[in-house]
């Protein structure tokens, strides 16, 4: 399956179900609800607009599985749309419990290669009242970006976010050079309306490659030795790369920033600071090297399947997925001249949350630090 593009050109960071005050009084602020139905994971957000950015109410993630069998079968399989259903039952709770009125619910890779993930959509509302929209791969893309806007540098004029899902991986170079400084973040979150340029940030090239942790792996399974499978996967996924068009050019390194959301970076990361137990205070924001990075894969690889499943830093949800991901973000910096990576705890939640709150005006409009 080709990448999608436009014409013309974990340590989980997750979830704990924290409890949180009911939405009372005309002096609080509106919530707002964030979901996403991935290819592996559901996950939700509740939060309410505070300043410039917002702050949690109420959260929810588990890993569903929802694109197991896809790769083969081209379908959801049944088992796995009774996980998620029952993951919805709960997000259907949390929605009701909060009162939230204003709220975006998306599905994404998964449903959308499935030949039956409309059906599943229409099955949902029947048995949860949730009404879910799969969205498009720009619009996932776009999303992922807005939501890293304040870890943008004020220094970075060549911006490229990545974002490692679970059945598709999506990559934005975005041209800052135009735009002042103090307001490069800003710009960024101005794309909530779409990647059309205005004459703020410029949007170079995009593309939406079909590749993710859940369906690299699944398209290599049948590779039994561990570092042969890492390095097959790393470069299937680089020759994937080849229509993004800032691929094939040499970039300067001077003013560039590249900043990966995802389940794989935020466990990279995590297992770089040793941490046994998550915290994302921090790992968001972290910059890592080149070589931190691939000082930690080569560890993965050095534990070995068995070691992996019992390693405390990356968890018995993500222990399947780390490698694959990891050859993902090898291969990505091998294409780009960077040796840093800003690592960020956020993204299509996140992005549906300020997409939201953007276009209500709720949001302050002051820089980021």
């Amino acid at each position: 399956m080709t990448p999608l593009r436009p014409d013309g050109a974990g340590a989980v960071p997750e979830t704990v179900d924290s409890p949180a005050p009911e939405n009372q009084g005309s002096d609080v602020a509106p919530l707002y609800a964030a979901l996403d139905l991935g290819t592996n994971s559901c996950r939700m957000l509740i939060a309410r607009p505070k300043g410039a950015q917002f702050e949690v109410v109420d959260s929810f993630s588990k890993s569903v599985q929802l694109g197991v069998g896809l790769e083969s079968s081209g379908k959801l399989h049944r088992s796995s749309m009774a996980r998620t259903v029952q993951a919805l039952r709960i997000c259907k709770q949390k929605l009701k419990k909060h009162k939230v009125q204003r709220m975006k619910l998306v599905a994404t890779e998964a449903c959308r290669r499935a030949g039956n993930g409309r059906d599943f959509m229409r099955y949902i509302k029947r048995e949860t009242g949730l009404e879910l929209e799969i969205i498009t791969p720009e619009e996932e893309a776009r999303l992922a970006v807005i939501s890293c806007a304040p870890l943008v540098s004020r220094k970075t004029e060549q911006l490229l976010v990545v974002d490692i899902g679970g059945g598709s991986t999506e990559l934005v170079w975005i041209d800052l050079s135009g735009v002042e400084k103090a307001k490069r973040p800003q710009a960024i979150m101005a794309l909530h309306a779409g990647f059309e340029y205005d004459g703020g940030a410029r949007v170079v090239d995009w593309i939406s490659v079909p590749l993710g942790v859940a369906t690299l792996r699944e398209q290599f399974s049948d590779v039994d030795d561990d570092a042969a499978c890492f390095a097959l996967m790393s470069w299937f996924f680089e020759e994937n790369l080849a229509p993004f068009a800032p691929y094939a050019e040499e970039q300067s390194r001077e003013g560039f920033q590249i900043i990966g959301t995802s389940g794989t970076v935020t466990t990279v990361a995590a297992s770089h600071l040793g941490l046994k137990r998550y915290d994302r205070t921090k790992v968001d924001g972290l910059r890592m090297t080149s070589d931190e990075i691939d000082l930690v894969i080569r560890d993965y690889l050095a534990l070995g399947p068995e070691g992996r499943r019992k390693d405390p830093r990356i968890g018995r949800d993500r222990h399947s997925l780390i490698m694959s991901g990891s050859a993902i973000l090898q291969a990505l910096l091998r294409s780009w001249p960077t040796d840093r990576l800003s690592v960020a705890d956020r993204g299509l939640r996140e992005g549906l949350l300020y997409a939201q709150m953007s276009a209500d005006g709720v949001l302050e409009d002051v820089g980021y630090d």
